[in-house]
């Protein structure tokens, strides 16, 4: 099982920034290979795709995001990351961070909690 928990969200003033961090635990040994990405979901809209990264260089973008946010991850420490810049209203969302990984011959999705992210003047 792995158990993920996000933090950083916040108000922020448009143009502003953030940092999402997103802290993993449990029982596995796999983190290094796992595919770990964030989602976001605004009111009355439906969950999207943000972000996700395999490796240091091997990123994927939204459209939306591209050029502003940046993932990265730490092996070691466990963790995942969201920098945020040049927010905008239309960022404003529940951001949750993800991780896929092979538990034997099964392959899983864990979620975390989320985190609230709020651009506003």
């Amino acid at each position: 099982q792995v158990q993920l928990v996000e933090s950083g969200g916040g108000l922020v003033q448009p143009g502003g920034s953030l940092r999402l961090s997103c802290a993993a635990s449990g029982s596995f040994s796999n983190f290094n290979s796992m595919v770990l990405g964030w989602y976001r979901q605004a009111p009355g809209k439906e969950r999207e795709f943000v972000a996700r990264i395999i490796s240091g260089t091997n990123t994927v973008y939204a459209d939306s995001v591209k050029g502003r946010f940046a993932i990265s991850r730490d092996n070691v420490g466990k963790s995942l990351y969201l920098q945020m810049n040049s927010l905008k209203p239309d960022d404003t969302a529940v951001y949750y961070c993800y991780a896929d990984g092979v538990f034997g011959t099964t392959s899983r999705r864990f979620w975390g909690q989320g985190t609230q992210v709020t651009v506003s003047s």
